[in-house]
């Protein structure tokens, strides 16, 4: 009879798989509310949804409950190249939970796909224990998750990562456009940088064309490292948006959002527009951070391609009721938020013209 053959042998470590749970038991632990249901069988998360005031500060009526599903895209190359992982998850988190909030949801669990070449316990918990991170800033529980082993998939030190997250809003209080009307302020939060979207172009201008180095500190980035700059995680609104929203419990003053992602303002905020109404933006109303100053001029990248691209500095975007535009942006500025009056909604076809 032939040598027995192994799973390790054919790229897959059981062990290695073991040690990775041990590692990150304490990250996932930390996201958890009362609602989690802790379970010694790892094959599934419970999450509780009942009606009891003793246990929860918060209970639900008429809950609906709001699902996304995202990844980071070809930032986790980059995260590869600098050999960082502990910021990734929090992208992760982010791309989900930004979305989920545009209706007025606030996020209840999360969980993540993890997808590696060869199993290495200290890099993936590094990766977890990021998305943990970005967990706590959304106030949501990750209650489960995957990290699939795959040499014959992946090319050696390659990964890639999903997010799953599961939101709950009153069916009352969901966020649509019906309210959007001609005189609606468009108010922007400003983004921590290019947060996780146009990274292919990036990487093209940075790394192709002018072979930088991800260590190397940019002077037209006031000599912080390139590296540090590009990784900087998203933005996660979770926490200044839905403490807002709870300050109008029967006032429609939020008429509408957009997380700006791919396709930047131009792309997104047309999604939160009804077909007869247009948001002239103004180019000058907020700062442009010298992140995408150096990208356009490094490129070169025209002006238009850029704003078809990145957020430009706009992580997330409210139209709001014209009477209650100050004192939302006060608010928002309150619980930490950069807030910036970008424009306002005229009557049109439903698409962003800049002025």
């Amino acid at each position: 009879m032939g040598k027995y053959v192994s799973y390790e042998q054919s790229g897959v470590s059981i062990d290695a798989g073991e040690e990775m749970v041990k590692k990150i038991q304490s990250y996932v632990a930390g996201t958890f509310g009362p609602r989690v249901i802790p379970g010694k069988s790892a094959f599934a998360g419970m999450f509780r949804l009942d009606y009891d005031e003793r246990l929860f500060k918060k209970n639900y009526r008429s809950p609906v409950l709001v699902a996304s599903t995202d990844g980071v895209g070809s930032k986790v190359q980059l995260a590869l190249m600098a050999k960082k992982y502990d910021t990734i998850g929090i992208d992760l988190v982010a791309m989900n939970v930004n979305d989920m909030l545009v209706l007025g949801a606030e996020p209840l669990f999360f969980l993540d796909y993890l997808a590696v070449h060869k199993l290495d316990a200290s890099v993936t918990s590094e990766m977890v224990k990021g998305v943990a991170a970005g967990c706590r800033l959304a106030d949501c529980a990750l209650i489960g998750g995957e990290t699939a082993e795959m040499p014959d998939t992946y090319a050696p030190d390659d990964f890639d990562m999903a997010g799953f997250s599961v939101g709950v809003v009153e069916r009352e209080r969901i966020i649509n456009n019906n309210n959007v009307r001609r005189g609606d302020v468009v108010l922007g939060l400003a983004s921590s940088g290019v947060h996780s979207n146009g990274y292919a172009l990036v990487r093209r201008i940075c790394f192709k064309q002018h072979k930088m180095d991800m260590g190397e500190p940019a002077p037209e980035l006031g000599g912080a490292v390139l590296g540090e700059v590009l990784l900087e995680p998203t933005r996660i609104y979770v926490r200044p948006i839905v403490r807002l929203l709870a300050q109008y419990k029967v006032k429609r003053v939020v008429h509408a959002m957009a997380h700006i992602t791919g396709g930047g303002l131009v792309g997104k905020i047309p999604r939160s527009l009804p077909g007869d109404c247009d948001a002239v933006l103004r180019k000058s109303s907020w700062p442009v951070p010298k992140v995408f100053t150096f990208l356009q001029e490094k490129g070169p990248v025209e002006e238009e391609e850029m704003f078809r691209v990145f957020n430009m500095g706009i992580g997330f975007v409210l139209i709001v009721a014209e009477d209650f535009a100050d004192s939302i942006a006060g608010k928002l500025t309150k619980y930490g938020e950069e807030v910036y009056k970008i424009g306002r909604i005229t009557t049109g076809t439903g698409k962003v013209v800049f002025k």
